[in-house]
């Protein structure tokens, strides 16, 4: 992709299902909060993923700022909000990812990036020339334009995303996107039909290839979890990795949104739920997967968003 490419794509952008048609090459923003130069909050080796994942090296995580979804609950909320994070060229990204190849990264992990994609694109293809020779993996919320994601075509070997919700009235409520299943759920067809099934290393257990789906149990909403369970099952088999997570937290924030007043999302996850949603998962068979040990929820997944290795 040229530079000029990512340049029109940016004065009229349309790269997720908002459509917003921002003029971000003139300094204007849409819904994610980011003009066309690249910002990030975080790159540096991270412990907090999936086993394949993030091996015992860690996975090499560049957290961008801004987001296409903004879930209301969002344990990044300050990135997402594009409260935190620093510009950085094409030149200096690339060199980032090799520097964290240099630290013995198992792979690269690019962290809610779609706003991003063209500029990203342009950046992997240069690293790579220079010596990158990782897996790349491609962290997303699942709220993608399949237009969008042929960019990274033959760029991204492991696709990880979020399959947040089934119900459109859900995910109105808690991200402001009724058609986010829909939206989702092509963008995963999409990523399968790059990557394939799951290819892992035989000696260290990490991915290669493949897609891991992330599905966060909510409060309250163990019903929706099951339709979503369902779907991915029914769709890909046992041909994608589920990773079922408990981890909620609610955070401080949402006590402020009249809407959410009385909303479980005040609450964590019960064990209840969760045994509950597990136990259908292994009803429907579902055997490729990742579950959480109990008490995550106290835990705190969230890095510090302090410019580390930008």
């Amino acid at each position: 992709m040229a530079l000029k490419t990512v340049n029109r794509i940016m004065q009229d952008c349309a790269l997720c299902p908002r459509r917003c048609h921002a003029d971000r090459f003139s300094g204007k923003t849409g819904f994610c909060g980011q003009g066309a130069e690249i910002a990030a909050a975080r790159a540096a080796l991270h412990f907090w993923e999936e086993p394949c994942i993030c091996g015992s090296r860690g996975s090499g995580a560049v957290f961008f700022s801004g987001c296409s979804l903004q879930c209301v609950f969002c344990q990044n909320h300050d990135i997402a909000l594009g409260k935190s994070g620093r510009p950085l060229s094409l030149e200096r990204l690339a060199r980032i990812f090799l520097e964290l190849q240099g630290k013995g990264a198992v792979n690269i992990n690019l962290v809610t990036a779609g706003h991003f994609l063209p500029q990203i694109s342009l950046a992997l293809s240069m690293a790579k020339k220079e010596g990158l020779s990782l897996p790349v993996v491609y962290n997303s919320s699942g709220y993608e334009e399949v237009s969008s994601l042929r960019m990274l075509e033959g760029l991204v070997d492991i696709y990880l995303p979020d399959l947040k919700y089934h119900s459109p009235r859900i995910s109105a409520l808690y991200s402001h996107a009724p058609d986010y299943f829909e939206k989702a759920a092509a963008a995963i067809a999409e990523m399968f039909r790059q990557v394939g099934r799951p290819v892992l290393s035989p000696d260290s257990g990490l991915m290669k290839k493949g897609v891991i789906v992330r599905h966060l149990l909510l409060p309250g909403c163990a019903g929706d979890s099951k339709r979503v369970l369902r779907h991915l099952h029914d769709t890909y088999g046992n041909d994608i990795y589920v990773s079922i997570m408990n981890q909620y937290t609610p955070l401080e924030h949402l006590k402020q949104i009249p809407e959410l007043a009385h909303s479980p999302l005040l609450r964590p996850v019960t064990e209840e739920e969760y045994a509950r949603v597990l136990d259908f998962a292994d009803r429907i068979g579902i055997e490729t997967g990742y579950m959480q040990e109990g008490g995550t929820a106290a835990e705190s997944f969230i890095p510090a968003f302090n410019g580390e290795g930008l």
